[in-house]
């Protein structure tokens, strides 16, 4: 198999407290990556970093490159935050789209908002802040990229939508793509990761094949995240 991520070393400071301290690892090609920590733990400075947002010690390539114009044409990322133009119409971001990116399926991505109910011609900021979200993600899953960043994907949606999402996921799955999904909803997604990786405090605490680790630890992903992080029942 073929690494589609190459890191090592990572390391990301702000203000002299590291958000990434010596983060390494690869990822092959065809794999569903959860990305999991708490709140501050690095996760989102991670996927910026790959998307070439942020400058970092250490190595990263992406597909053999540093990040940069050669990945931003292979990477399709979904931020935490909103990033459309909420005075534009829903069809004007998938022209938008369509016309800013050339791997961009227009097709498909009426297709999804047709099946989670959302009028193409509705302003964006008349959108409920879950359609809000679903619009995005089905900008970004309806690029036909090598690696897509999924920062918290279900995070604002109902749970009625999650498995709809989470099973559009399973099915844009190609062998030669790779899915990062960050996120701290483990029990609603774990049954799509191939591998897992926990992040705390900046550092790679646990990282490895999803089924390996629960056959090891005799736990579900959910569960070893809560053992982990001492979480309690609402993180």
């Amino acid at each position: 198999m073929t690494s589609l991520i190459e890191i090592k070393d990572l390391t990301k400071v702000y203000k002299k407290k590291p958000a990434l301290l010596n983060v390494s690892f690869t990822a092959e090609k065809g794999r569903i990556i959860g990305l999991l920590g708490p709140n501050g733990s690095g996760k989102t400075t991670l996927l910026k970093a790959m998307n070439g947002l942020l400058e970092t010690e250490g190595t990263l390539l992406i597909d053999g490159n540093r990040p940069g114009v050669e990945t931003k044409g292979i990477i399709s990322f979904l931020p935490e935050r909103s990033y459309l133009d909420e005075s534009m119409k829903v069809k004007k971001m998938l022209a938008f789209f369509n016309d800013f990116y050339a791997d961009f399926d227009l097709d498909k991505a009426k297709s999804l908002l047709k099946d989670m109910n959302i009028d193409e011609e509705a302003k964006i900021k008349q959108l409920s802040k879950g359609n809000k979200e679903k619009v995005q993600l089905i900008l970004v899953l309806s690029r036909k990229a090598k690696l897509y960043l999924l920062d918290e994907p279900i995070g604002g949606v109902d749970p009625a939508a999650r498995d709809y999402i989470l099973d559009l996921i399973l099915k844009m799955y190609d062998p030669g793509s790779t899915v990062i999904i960050s996120t701290h909803l483990i029990t609603d997604v774990e049954r799509v990761f191939d591998d897992v990786i926990f992040l705390k405090e900046g550092e790679i605490v646990l990282k490895g094949d999803a089924d390996t680790i629960r056959e090891d630890h005799g736990k579900s992903i959910d569960e070893l995240f809560r053992e982990v992080f001492q979480c309690s029942l609402s993180c």
